[in-house]
């Protein structure tokens, strides 16, 4: 199995369905509610899990009972959380809005996520024994660097999810290896709105890219090769909360066990094709036979 290190969040997700969004000062009805374990980084901990990878999750929780049951599920889905630590206070949450058209709209509130600022001890020898490090930015800056520049010191590849968007400091991008950001995340870090032309900006701050397209699949740009789009299979979207970190995640697992990048991609499309058809973030991921299955049945051809 291939090791994942994962340093991000842990969110409980606080989910409300409705047929149309509130527009400001204006309320709306709701059809249902659902508490889901979330957070961009527990998220890609249980999809790479669940895509095969041995996977072991660096964070926090606090100490309420969000923070049991955030655990707990990083823990049921085969995550190791032995350096999963436990901040005073309240676990991070994320106010998630989903409409009938599968959109969604997130306020996330830190909680513990916010004191993991720095590499506690045992992180760096953790990160030093991984094939890959999954990055994103619900974390304090700080910390995201302090873990990048570990497996970088270690020889071990940076996967870095450019969200919540904002500015990177240049020593986190020099110790990135792979940015994957989607459409408007790449838009707004090379101030131009066409995926092509954003990735080639990109690459001048680090190696790889992998732009995810929503319902157009993803490209992927390298220095001194030729960019790649791979298309993502039709599905109707119910809930496209996690299909980011599901697409982060199982791309990680197919990378780190050495498959050509376009395949990767491919695998890992047909997993985020999998979890937006199916409600909530975590719980909508799908198991390593379920993306074989998949993939197998899209046989997307490789587009140039």
């Amino acid at each position: 199995m291939t090791g994942i290190v994962v340093l991000g969040s842990t969110n409980m997700d606080l989910v409300a369905y409705v047929a149309k969004a509130p527009r400001r000062g204006e309320t709306v009805t709701g059809r249902e509610f659902r508490t889901v374990p979330g957070g961009k980084g527990a998220n890609q901990a249980v999809a790479a899990a669940r895509a095969g990878g041995a996977v072991s999750m660096i964070g926090a929780v606090g100490t309420d009972d969000f923070g049991v049951r955030l655990r707990a599920t990083l823990d049921g889905s085969g995550v190791d959380t032995d350096l999963l630590r436990t901040a005073e206070g309240p676990s991070g949450t994320a106010h998630i809005v989903v409409d009938d058209e599968g959109g969604n709209a997130i306020v996330v509130v830190p909680g513990a996520n916010g004191t993991v600022d720095h590499l506690a001890p045992g992180d760096e020898a953790l990160i030093a024994t991984a094939d890959a490090l999954l990055l994103q930015l619900e974390l304090p800056l700080d910390g995201v660097i302090a873990g990048a520049q570990a497996a970088r010191r270690h020889g071990v590849r940076t996967v870095l999810t450019p969200a919540p968007v904002q500015p990177l400091p240049p020593e986190l991008l020099a110790a990135t290896d792979l940015l994957v950001p989607n459409e408007h995340e790449a838009a707004a870090l090379a101030g131009i709105a066409d995926p092509h032309a954003a990735a080639e900006v990109l690459l001048r701050q680090v190696p790889e890219v992998v732009i995810t397209l929503g319902a157009a699949g993803s490209l992927y740009a390298a220095r001194g090769a030729e960019p790649v789009t791979v298309p993502a299979p039709l599905v109707r979207a119910v809930d496209t909360t996690a299909a980011g970190d599901t697409f982060v995640g199982a791309l990680a697992v197919a990378v780190a066990e050495g498959r050509p990048m376009p395949a990767a991609m491919a695998w890992a499309s047909a997993a985020a094709a999998l979890s937006v058809q199916r409600p909530g973030a975590s719980s909508s991921m799908p198991y390593r036979p379920e993306i074989d299955e998949a993939a197998d049945a899209a046989h997307s051809p490789v587009n140039h």
